[in-house]
């Protein structure tokens, strides 16, 4: 049961802070456990790390150097289907989720034997339960007739997949709000404070009082987190992405830098840039990005460029997430990733789980913060 508010307060029995892909997906999942649920957003002015989001549904590569972190991705991964289909049924908007397999694309074979050691470490720590293949170009061929002659092979995963952020968005917010989710676009959170069995939240138009507060603010966790006794050791790194227009249908499969739109625009990207908060486009980045684009797929040196963006991942120390709950201010928790859409139905599902119930078989002590402090 929600604490009763102090006067001139606003009551949920959760609120979480960001509105992005990660907080709207863990709202909704509260929902699920009859839980009256605000999402406190910054607005407008907010950095939004879910505008850039390429939209993989990604498994191969994904936790090189952590299996709990491979284990979780493709847990992720076997929800998507539920998750889209229930979606599209509440809400009539299709997210556009595939997931054939995925392909990605090496030019040298130096870096396809990398991957072919590094997807095979990761296969033998899984104790062999890793699906996925290496590719000779012949081999390519058979996905992409279009492909580059510069291209020596790619590595290919069944469990990925791809889908559309915005209509993602756009679908899970508009399910939160049909079940009486409020979500405040009022300014940056300026103060979050324990008083008793609640926490009371202070925003430019309010203040909430709530039983449970959930971080899921991005880049602004690192002020956040010390509210409530946690760390949140984050730091921007920018992505650029180049949208061409739309053309005949001729990738079936994403790849990591390359993936054709539901609609037939082709996006392109993978850059990381340290910039720190400049989520701006240069030129160097987008003519890289682009070179690259044309030497696996060289139809495209004829596709007009429509629009170009930048974007701030949420990068931690090891690029992995940070998922915790506080032991100083309980009913407090933590949610860091860079995965938004990869790691968007392990959201909704068994991580909302853990904070509505308390209780979870995730492997969540890995990914607390302290790690970074050992």
């Amino acid at each position: 049961m929600t604490p009763r508010p102090p006067n001139g307060s606003r009551s949920a029995d959760a609120c979480v802070i960001g509105g992005g892909l990660v907080g709207i997906a863990i709202a909704l999942g509260l929902q699920r456990h009859g839980l009256d649920v605000a999402v406190l957003d910054e607005g407008d002015v907010a950095l939004r790390a879910s505008r850039g989001n390429f939209g993989l549904v990604w498994v191969q590569g994904k936790g090189d150097t952590q299996p709990a972190y491979a284990s979780i991705t493709r847990r992720s991964a076997r929800l998507w289907p539920d998750l889209a289909r229930r979606l599209q049924e509440q809400t009539g908007i299709d997210v556009q989720l595939q997931q054939r397999g995925g392909l990605y694309l090496c030019l040298t074979e130096e870096e396809l034997e990398a991957r072919r050691q590094m997807l095979a470490k990761m296969r033998d720590a899984a104790g062999g339960d890793y699906p996925h293949e290496t590719l000779d170009l012949a081999q390519v061929r058979d996905y992409f007739p279009d492909i580059g002659d510069e291209v020596a092979g790619a590595t290919w995963c069944p469990e990925d997949g791809h889908l559309n952020p915005l209509l993602l968005l756009r679908a899970l917010t508009q399910r939160f709000r049909a079940q009486g989710g409020v979500i405040e676009n009022g300014g940056r959170v300026q103060g979050i404070e324990r008083q008793g069995e609640a926490f009371r939240v202070t925003t430019p138009s309010g203040d909430w009082s709530c039983a449970k507060v959930v971080l899921a603010a991005g880049l602004g966790n690192r002020e956040l987190a010390p509210m409530v006794g946690l760390s949140a050791p984050v730091f921007p790194n920018r992505g650029q992405v180049l949208i061409a227009e739309r053309v005949r249908p001729f990738l079936h499969y994403p790849t990591g830098h390359v993936r054709q739109t539901g609609e037939g625009t082709v996006q392109i990207g993978d850059s990381k840039e340290d910039v720190g908060f400049d989520s701006g486009t240069t030129t160097d980045v987008m003519a890289h990005i682009a070179h690259r684009a044309v030497r696996l797929f060289p139809l495209l040196r004829d596709v007009r460029m429509v629009r170009a963006w930048g974007a701030l991942r949420v990068m931690t120390p090891d690029g992995y997430p940070v998922y915790e709950a506080s032991r100083d201010c309980p009913g407090a928790y933590l949610v860091t990733c860079h995965s938004g859409v990869t790691l968007g139905a392990l959201h909704e599902g068994p991580l909302a789980d853990w904070i509505a119930r308390d209780e979870t078989d995730l492997p969540l002590e890995v990914f607390h913060a302290q790690r970074f402090a050992l």
